[in-house]
């Protein structure tokens, strides 16, 4: 079982930046793709980003590209997600998933970070 541990959630006026970090733990070796998904209020979940471990392929929804970066530091077991140009559609809590497969989750989620855009 992994376990994972974001951080970086904030408030950020409308065009700002934010990295968020998602620290994973146990078993990381058995995870082929990590990724982040986030869920606004009355909202379901939905798929951001993905990495692959392994030589770092990356893959992102529509909405965030060119503006978030999804990226992996191997040694540390961690994940980053560098989100600019927030947009206020990107206030949710922001969860990262240890196995994702295209663009469904099927491993452990974290606790989740709250980003907030202000306009």
């Amino acid at each position: 079982q992994v376990q994972l541990v974001e951080s970086g959630g904030g408030l950020v006026q409308a065009g700002g930046s934010l990295r968020l970090s998602c620290a994973a733990s146990g078993r990381t070796f058995s995870t082929d793709h990590m990724g982040w998904f986030r869920q606004a209020p009355g909202k379901e979940r939905e798929f951001v980003a993905a990495i692959r471990w392994s030589g770092g392929s990356t893959y992102y929804t529509n909405s965030v590209k060119g503006r978030f970066t999804i990226s992996r530091d191997n040694a540390k077991d961690t994940v980053y997600l560098q989100m600019n140009s927030l947009k206020p559609e990107d206030t949710a809590v922001y969860y990262c998933n240890s196995r994702v497969v295209v663009t469904t989750p099927f491993g452990s989620w974290g606790q989740g970070t709250q980003v907030t855009v202000s306009s």
